[in-house]
């Protein structure tokens, strides 16, 4: 887990969000799901946490992606393209 104990930035593709609930399950202080069931960050700055990556790793349809705030770097899933 690349980035642990630094910030990182959270996102959920929103389209790719089938509403599992997985990410509110294992990281409920990070993620809620709206009244339609798609889940959103609840910060999208946060400290860098295992539940956080654990809540990523088990999106069933990848929708969450993770990256290190202060440089862009992937941290889930690791090989999706860096922020420019």
């Amino acid at each position: 887990m690349t980035g642990e104990g630094g910030r990182w930035r959270v996102r959920v593709d929103r389209g790719l969000c089938v509403g599992s609930g997985m990410c509110a399950g294992n990281a409920p202080e990070a993620f809620a799901l709206d009244e339609g069931r798609r889940s959103r960050p609840v910060a999208e700055e946060t400290d860098a946490s295992a539940p956080l990556f654990t809540a990523a790793e088990s999106c069933p349809v990848e929708a969450i992606t993770i990256s290190v705030l202060d440089t862009g770097e992937p941290v889930f899933p690791p090989d999706f393209p860096p922020e420019e």
